[in-house]
Parts: C-alpha cells; structure tokens; sequence
C-alpha cells in the first residue's frame, strides 16, 4: 500500500527546485549551480533555525540564501557571458566548501547531524509541501496565461527577437533565476527543517541534479514535473517502508534507487527532449 503522504514529503524538496527550475530554463539559462543553492539553503535554515528556534525564520533565509546564489550565478552568466556549466559546478563546489566549514565551525561536528526546530505539520503536510504543489497551477498560468510568460518563452527559445520585441532580454533572465533561486533555497530548507530536523554535510545527496532531470523529464511544463518528482518521492519513500516491512532488500541499493531513475530518464527520455533553443547560450545583445 502506497503511503501518499510520505510520497508528497520526499517529492517536495526535488519538486520545489525543479518548478524553480523550469522556469529559470524556459528563459535560457542552464542552472547547473542547482544543487548549490539547495545545500546553502538547508543549512542556512537549518542554522537560523536551531540557534533562534524558529523555523519560520529559517525558512525565509534558507530562501534568500538560494536567492543571493542566484543573483551571483545572474552576474558571471547573464552580464559577464561566463560559460554557465563552469559557473554552476564552481557554486556547487564554493557550497560544499563553505557549507561544511560554517558547519563545523558553529556546531563543532564533522561526519555527524545536530538537531533543529522543525516546520510544524498539519495531518502530516507542512507549509513547503502545499505551496510546492500550488507551484504547478500557478506556474502554468504564468507561462501560457500571461504577457510575462509569453516573454520569458520567448527569451529562452529567440532571445534576439525578444529583444527586438522590446523585452529586456537580460531582466527577464534575472527574474527567473531570482524565482529559481528563492525555490532551490526553500527546497533546501525543506530538506533540513523539514524533513531531516537536522543537517549534516553534502545532505542534498545530487537532488539537485535530480531536479534538472525531472525538469527535462517532464518536458518543461509544470504538470509533468510534477507527475515526474512524485515517481521520485515514491522510490524515496520505498527505503522507509523496505526497513519497516523487514525486506531483505540492501539498504544501499534502495538509496540508489532514485538516482538511477534520474539516470534513465535522462538515457531514455532525453535524446527526444526538445528544450528551448536557447538553453545555455549567452546573450550578447542587452539594452
């Protein structure tokens, strides 16, 4: 029997990075940096929340830590045209870095987790978990509904007619990253304040790579990304339910599981993906 609310918590965090991530691609930017801006959040959430003791306040830096991310990942890619693969692994490896020296300096632990005040839950479903899927309807009418979707498509798939068009081809890349990178933070606080109570180091394991997969998966529209993070959820979820059902089942290949999913999507599914053309290419031409 499928445990749907387990399935939603594990699908949250992947599924809020991802709906960030949609629409930082569907204005040409390849945000590589995802996973970065997701570890920086949990810990930052995790730290503001274990030393004032409110997880609200947690959650709302825990966001503008991804967001400030994001602002440094929009000046090397979007003004300083810097290739932005190379960006995106520097942030991931500037996030490990700094996240495990903070760390350890505030907590004094290494290999090892502290706790935290966690996100209150109501029948099981936190804040994080509706709002994440709210993203999906709200998300979709924004990008087929409305003048500002019409124009985030357009810088992504032919940004030299956007810019013709009179869209600043370079404040529509920037507002998409900042809503990207305020939902990766928020996706990592879920993770440590949410779900975990606690962080430790490298605690986003690749979801953020996860992520970026789903997107593509799910063919960059909002309702498939979500139907592509609950698979994920789901074989999430299996792990907790394998060790309460006692399956002879190794515990490191249940861990494995979503990540080799991620993996055959993108074997699978990604040869036939159409993205938009623009996806990764810097734009030279801004107003």
């Amino acid at each position: 029997m499928i445990d749907w609310i387990a399935v939603w918590l594990f699908s949250t965090p992947i599924l809020c990075a991802a709906m960030g991530d949609v629409i930082v691609q569907r204005s040409g930017i390849l945000n590589i940096g995802l996973e970065g801006q997701m570890l920086v959040g949990a810990f930052t959430a995790f730290a503001i929340s274990s030393v004032t003791g409110n997880p609200w306040l947690g959650l709302i830096f825990g966001a503008g830590a991804g967001l400030i991310m994001a602002l440094i990942i929009g000046k090397l890619a979007i003004d300083l045209l810097a290739d932005q693969v190379v960006v995106g692994i520097a942030m991931i490896f500037l996030s490990l870095g700094v996240t495990a020296y903070l760390y350890q300096n505030q907590f004094g632990m290494t290999g090892s987790s502290a706790g935290a005040p966690v996100l209150p839950k109501w029948g099981g479903i936190d804040f994080v978990m509706a709002f994440s899927v709210l993203l999906v309807p709200v998300f979709g009418f924004l990008l087929y509904k409305t003048k500002w979707g019409l124009s985030l498509r357009a810088c992504g798939e032919y940004p030299e007619a956007a810019e013709s068009a009179r869209v600043s081809v370079r404040k529509v890349r920037f507002v998409a990253l900042a809503i990207g990178g305020i939902l990766a933070g928020i996706a990592g606080a879920e993770l440590s304040i949410g779900i975990a109570g606690s962080f430790s180091e490298n605690m986003t394991q690749g979801r953020g790579f996860v992520a970026i997969a789903m997107v593509t998966f799910g063919r960059w529209k909002p309702q498939w990304v979500l139907t592509s993070c609950l698979l994920i959820g789901w074989l999430e979820s299996i792990q907790f339910l394998a060790q309460s059902k006692g399956w002879d089942i190794p515990f490191r290949l249940l861990l494995a599981m979503p990540y080799v999913a991620a993996l055959l999507v993108l074997i699978v599914v990604g040869k036939g993906a159409a993205g938009p053309e623009a996806l990764g290419q810097p734009f030279r031409k801004y107003r």
